[in-house]
């Protein structure tokens, strides 16, 4: 989210007293650019053409049509998302969470509540989203290193290296050729199995 600029924010919600109530808690937010919309249909594309900041969706009670719609949003195109509903079983708002939704509050829009609320689920979202960064960088790092290993294993196996010689080889013939290490490893294990049909 850029700060530099007012938030664009989406409240979808079928009740259009429900959504006054939120955008009233809204007013004080800033030169906010606030959004509505009354239907859940065809949201991923919506949301894409809209590129909204937030999400406020109001129900009733969330369905698992609701909670898919959320979790393609946020597969999608992570942001905040806010969601009010009227009733609320535990497992829904345990889904509600997985699917991406930041904060899930149960029979409690009123129009005080709505800034502290997007607050929090604005500052709750930047640290998943850290959190999701940090382990997909750990996750492809280690994948990186695997393949690396391999290689190393491959000249060891092959050529009689030692660990450290077979490093040395995967460095060198990096640097003579501009490419990574990762980049020489994977082909050296993509031509090692050419080689073994």
């Amino acid at each position: 989210m850029d700060s530099a600029r007012p938030l664009k924010i989406l409240i979808i919600d079928s009740n259009d007293e429900r959504a006054a109530v939120v955008e009233a808690g809204l007013s004080g937010y800033g030169d906010a650019q606030i959004l509505r919309m009354g239907m859940l249909t065809d949201l991923v594309r919506k949301i894409g053409e809209i590129q909204p900041d937030v999400i406020f969706v109001d129900v009733d009670s969330p369905d698992r049509d609701t909670l898919e719609n959320m979790r393609s949003v946020s597969d999608v195109m992570p942001r905040p998302i806010v969601m009010f509903v009227e009733e609320s079983e535990a497992s829904l708002a345990e889904e509600a969470l997985r699917a991406g939704v930041s904060a899930y509050i149960v029979d409690g829009l009123s129009a005080r509540r709505v800034k502290p609320i997007l607050d929090v689920a604005i500052l709750r979202f930047k640290v998943f989203q850290k959190m999701r960064e940090e382990l997909d960088k750990a996750k492809s790092d280690l994948a990186s290193r695997k393949i690396v290993e391999r290689a190393k294993g491959l000249l060891m196996e092959q050529r009689k290296f030692s660990e450290e010689d077979a490093y040395k080889l995967l460095r060198n013939t990096a640097m003579k050729e501009g490419k990574s290490i990762l980049e020489i490893a994977d082909s050296l294990i993509s031509i090692s199995r050419l080689l073994k049909g």
